[in-house]
């Protein structure tokens, strides 16, 4: 090439209409995360959460399309401890194009998730966690759309005297924050209401030999236990209790809230008793095409957690979207996102309205009494919980 010249170089027109549309069209890549139990004992409602969370996503993608936005869901396993939980909210803060979190199952693991991500301002919706202390430390990311410990386990402990009509009550806990909180709040009712307790205590969470316990109960001789602790306890607990002729009834929240609890139970399965904050299909009619949805595509059946976790994550979703057109239609910064979501209202849920108050409670829930007799589940009652 000769000096001062310049050189004509011809591109063919579909090569320049590629990378014209190419640069034009590049979408900004925007997630949502979710810190659930993907292994271990509590996997099974870890799962369903995930898979919720990504028919939501499924649904909502379109709409960040068109706006330029690229979403895609990505699950992150706590294993259900709270250092690994802390490890992964971590690893979410440090990717910048993760926006929100979904999680975690239990209060013991979001509530040091959420403060390694509340610097960040990574927004954080529980489907699950009851303890009080999960929104009342004041941090802006936190957030949950069920009720709390203070409204499950006064519901738990009304019902054990006033429809069970024991009284004498065994008190048992997990030593988690979740199982000590709910049995607390549960013994102080049982206890106001008239009950005797005639044990209160506190087991490993993952003790499975229940002999010396199931001994003390039989001396004991209660009218009801009530048990603050999560399915994959719960269900051998009450195998081993009706193995020993043990047939009083046990009751406890919404930890027991898993078909694998039954399943754990086996022919103990009877005689069981549990507040949920996650709605049964049959007390959330719109819940129908959701539950198909999931049906087809993970080919298993949607449970309480799976709806409650699918409207976190639209709740996520929408204010991501808010904040987004609040933002000129330009993927929002992460700031923005947990500030739409903590200031919002979004309708058109299957478990109702979603508004939280300034610590992150949602203003309105429901809660729910099961029944299992013969391995066979039943909605018991329903309840409206009011935050003032």
């Amino acid at each position: 090439m000769k000096k001062g010249t310049v050189s004509n170089i011809t591109l063919p027109l579909a090569v320049l209409t590629s990378l014209t549309l190419g640069s034009a069209q590049a979408a900004t890549s925007v997630k949502i995360a979710t810190i659930t139990p993907l292994s271990g004992q509590n996997s099974n409602l870890g799962i369903q959460i995930k898979n919720s969370v990504q028919l939501a996503v499924n649904e909502m993608k379109p709409e960040f399309a068109k706006l330029g936005m690229n979403l895609s869901l990505v699950g992150y396993d706590d294993q259900g401890d709270p250092a690994t939980g802390t490890a992964q909210a971590r690893r979410v803060a440090a990717d910048k194009t993760v926006l929100g979190v979904i999680g975690a199952l239990q209060s013991g693991v979001s509530i040091p998730a959420s403060a390694a991500l509340a610097p960040s301002h990574v927004v954080m919706i529980s489907p699950s966690n009851t303890a009080g202390k999960v929104t009342d430390r004041g941090l802006k990311n936190m957030n949950r759309v069920c009720a709390r410990d203070d409204a499950q386990g006064p519901a738990g402990g009304d019902f054990v005297v006033k429809n069970l009509k024991a009284k004498k009550v065994y008190v048992l806990n997990d030593k988690t924050p979740y199982g000590q909180g709910l049995a607390d709040e549960a013994e102080k009712t049982m206890k106001a209401a008239g009950a005797t307790i005639v044990q209160s205590e506190g087991i490993d969470s993952a003790e499975r030999d229940f002999t010396a316990l199931i001994t003390k109960i039989q001396t004991l001789k209660p009218d009801a236990l009530y048990f603050g602790g999560i399915y994959g306890q719960a269900g051998p607990l009450a195998k081993q209790l009706r193995d020993k002729g043990v047939t009083i009834p046990l009751v406890g929240g919404d930890g027991f809230d898993s078909d694998d609890m039954i399943k754990l139970a086996d022919t103990g399965a009877n005689n069981i008793f549990f507040t949920t904050v996650a709605p049964p299909l049959d007390a959330a009619p719109t819940a129908k095409a959701l539950a198909a949805s999931y049906q087809k595509t993970f080919g298993s059946e949607i449970q309480g957690f799976g709806i409650m976790s699918y409207d976190a994550a639209k709740v996520v979703l929408q204010g991501m979207l808010n904040a987004a057109r609040a933002n000129g239609n330009k993927a929002p910064t992460r700031a923005q996102v947990e500030t739409s979501v903590r200031s919002g209202t979004f309708k058109n849920l299957v478990t109702g309205e979603v508004a939280f108050d300034r610590n992150g409670d949602r203003k309105s829930a429901k809660m729910y009494v099961i029944a299992v007799k013969n391995g066979v589940r039943s909605t018991a009652g329903t309840l409206n919980v009011i935050r003032k």
